[in-house]
């Protein structure tokens, strides 16, 4: 198996645990490349899989960097949480051979587009191709596209569409908008008070971020629909940013297109971690009471 590798060493202990493992990795794999400086094209990497050290922001930096081909990644978490990145570096070890023997379960996540047109473009954001030919800006994401008030964090207004034939729309007050991926759904969703979404669902979630409404609720709407979000009034520092990263500053009357990526990417997953036992284990899902005795 040709093995890529891609290394995050402002992780604690991912230089000296990749500096100890090369040479292992050697006798039983082709090891094509390593990285650690988040500059190469994976797209044009050959390679059978891609080893991801780090954490989740390494491994979805990884999965937008593919561009689409359809190389499985792996994340091996020296982070704090790693819920994409589900392997540990022991369980890495311990499951090495099966990787190399192409044994391990592959999953399919789909990713979001996001498109960002003029104000005086005039184009129907249900067409792809349209999009496509007046977009400002574009950028994909695995967990989320997020729209932020930014400074002078006053409250903006948005007006939102979520469904395939483009009527009911929604204007709203808030602090901005967070469409998720069923991946992206443990991450700044749930702390908006989103839902939680099996990794293989074919949906997104939309939640807006702090709305001036007591029934503003997060909507889950199938992976099939396109989620257009016009500007209308916004601050100077309002932004549109895919997994965490700077897309596009966002002007009045400007729209936000937001629909399923034609590319998933395809992660290697932990066969000993499964996503009940994540949510258990990692953010204390379902955990009993402390009772004092």
């Amino acid at each position: 198996m040709k093995l890529f590798i891609v290394a995050n060493p402002s992780k604690p202990n991912v230089r000296p645990v990749l500096d100890e493992w090369l040479a292992w990795m050697k006798e039983r794999a082709t090891v094509v490349g390593v990285e650690t400086d988040c500059k190469t094209d994976l797209s044009k990497v050959e390679a059978d899989a891609i080893l991801a050290l780090g954490g989740d922001g390494t491994l979805l930096a990884a999965a937008r960097r593919l561009r689409g081909r359809q190389t499985p990644l792996l994340g091996v978490n020296f982070g704090r949480l790693g819920f994409l990145a589900s392997f540990s570096p022991d369980e890495l070890r311990k499951n090495f051979d099966q990787l190399t023997a192409g044994k391990l379960p592959v999953t399919s996540r789909l990713m979001i587009e996001s498109s960002v047109l003029p104000a005086e473009a005039n184009c129907d954001p249900r067409d792809p191709a349209a999009v496509s030919q007046c977009r400002r800006a574009v950028d994909v994401a695995l967990n989320d596209a997020v729209i932020s008030a930014g400074p002078p964090f006053h409250m903006i207004e948005l007006e939102l569409h979520a469904d395939l034939n483009g009527d009911g729309g929604v204007h709203f007050f808030g602090d901005g908008v967070i469409v998720a991926t069923p991946s992206g759904s443990t991450a700044y969703n749930v702390s908006a008070g989103g839902p939680i979404m099996e990794p293989t669902v074919q949906a997104l979630c939309v939640t807006p971020i702090c709305p001036h409404s007591l029934s503003f609720r997060p909507i889950v709407v199938s992976s099939g629909n396109t989620v257009v979000i016009r500007a209308s009034k916004v601050n100077p520092g309002t932004t549109l940013f895919c997994d965490g990263q700077e897309t596009a500053g966002l002007s009045i009357e400007e729209r936000v297109v937001i629909r399923r990526s034609p590319h998933d990417v395809r992660l290697i997953e932990n066969p000993d971690a499964g996503p009940w036992r994540s949510l258990e284990q990692k953010l204390n899902w379902a955990a009993a009471p402390r009772y004092q005795s």
